[in-house]
């Protein structure tokens, strides 16, 4: 399987993820939701790493970049509820949507050769996303919205988080193996968010009914950062990065389908200049 494959398997189980947010997000404390998906999907991967027999031990150099690739999925994920919580779907997707950017940047520094059409590519996507993205929500006024100026700050600090746990994450499991990288990063974010709502003294029970679709939110989550995590072993790695930034289009074409949420021409065009970007990836 290549690595594009694995970052569209993780778009659409984020499109997933995200699509359930929409259920949970105003009736559910943040951090309880978030400190539920991220043990669910630990177990999910405690399950996978089981079957396979993949609990092998790792130098320290490896958990040491796989600690820092927890502490980059707390932040990108932080960064992400804050900032979906603040602001729109189109003030929010596209910045957080840029990140592959980041990811294809951090590759060509350390020696991969990048090509202009295949930069072209990735900001295809981008901008493809960013079409979706940016004429969603129409009705939502948020003109006046005096903390616009933050959630831009917080998901551009999800951006980056998410770019800093693929690079790190994949450069451990190049040498490691995924599986237990991926455990050692979740682990991390795990505790660091224990850490933090014990000190902040925030809730840690989402409620009863909403333990259901969380479950499913953290299988779709493990599936997602199992698979990105993934393709560090497999030849251009950081495209799997790039394909999963069509989450937040995912998320918006499952709406669409399942919500009957609108979806216009332009928006449509969208969906196309990021397949077409896609497509040429995978040549």
């Amino acid at each position: 399987m290549s690595a594009l494959t694995l970052g569209l398997i993780a778009a659409l189980m984020w499109g997933f993820h995200d699509v359930c947010v929409r259920f949970v997000s105003q009736k559910t404390p943040l951090m309880a939701s978030l400190m539920t998906v991220l043990i669910t999907g630990t177990l999910f991967h405690l399950g996978v790493m089981t079957v396979q027999g993949g609990f092998t031990p790792v130098t320290a150099p490896i958990f040491g970049l796989s600690a820092l690739s927890g502490v980059s999925l707390l932040v990108a994920s932080l960064g992400l509820y804050a900032a979906f919580h603040r602001g729109p779907v189109r003030l929010v997707a596209p910045i957080i949507a840029s990140f592959p950017i980041l990811s294809v940047a951090w590759a060509a520094f350390t020696g991969v050769q990048i090509d202009l059409w295949q930069w072209s590519a990735v900001l295809a996507i981008i901008i493809g996303v960013s079409l979706v993205a940016a004429l969603s929500d129409e009705d939502d006024n948020d003109g006046d919205n005096p903390s616009r100026g933050l959630t831009i700050i917080f998901a551009a600090i999800s951006a980056i988080g998410f770019a800093g746990t693929f690079a790190l994450g994949q450069m451990a499991s190049a040498q490691a193996g995924e599986l237990p990288v991926t455990l050692i990063t979740r682990i991390v974010a795990i505790a660091l968010l224990f850490i933090g709502m014990l000190a902040l003294k925030l809730p840690f029970w989402p409620g009863r009914a909403a333990l259901p679709i969380l479950t499913l939110m953290g299988i779709a989550d493990g599936i997602a950062l199992l698979c990105v995590l993934s393709a560090g072993h497999l030849p251009d790695a950081q495209y799997a990065s790039v394909a999963s930034s069509i989450f937040g289009l995912l998320t918006i074409v499952l709406a669409w389908a399942f919500l009957r949420e609108k979806m216009t021409g332009v928006q449509w065009m969208g969906c196309a200049i990021a397949f077409c970007g896609i497509g040429y990836l995978a040549l």
